[in-house]
């Protein structure tokens, strides 16, 4: 009897360690917030998306409002192409603007929708957003602020 009640306990504990593990792995893979609701299709063109990934959160003041769906390389243009999966219980006017941000100083990117000023015309599925800011790259800011010290050591 005593052999069996162990076995139970080690059973419970081998599952809690899988559910952990399930856990984890959803958290890295950015997928513990997925959404199985209704979404429309909206695109924007950025210079540079530095490491935005599919499946980061598009957010507007704070909330998430949909994901990055796909992210390709217009050979035309030479930018980058991401196309957000935004839900459709969140309307945006047609003049909204996207800008990549970070969460923290090292964290991840995400997009951040600005909300235009546009009441009459919300965006539909396809729609193109014309007003992006792309990604500040955090290498970029160290080689400006040593190149603008370097240029006032010369005077």
């Amino acid at each position: 009897m005593q052999r069996k009640s162990i076995d139970v306990w080690v059973g419970l504990f081998v599952l809690l360690g899988l559910a952990a593990l399930l856990f984890l792995a959803l958290k890295a893979g950015n997928m513990s917030t997925l959404s199985f609701g209704k979404t429309y299709l909206v695109t924007g063109k950025f210079d540079n998306i530095g490491g935005l990934k599919p499946q980061a959160p598009v957010k507007s003041a704070g909330v998430v409002v949909g994901r990055v769906g796909d992210i390709k390389f217009d050979d035309k243009t030479y930018q980058a192409l991401v196309t957000l999966e935004l839900e459709t219980g969140y309307n945006f006017p047609k003049d909204s603007s996207l800008k990549i941000l970070t969460a923290g100083l090292l964290g991840e990117q995400y997009i951040g929708i600005q909300a235009g000023s546009d009441d009459a015309n919300k965006l539909v599925n396809g729609d193109r957003i014309n007003s992006t800011q792309s990604a500040t790259v955090l290498e970029d800011l160290i080689n400006q602020f040593i190149y603008s010290k370097a240029a006032d050591g010369k005077e």
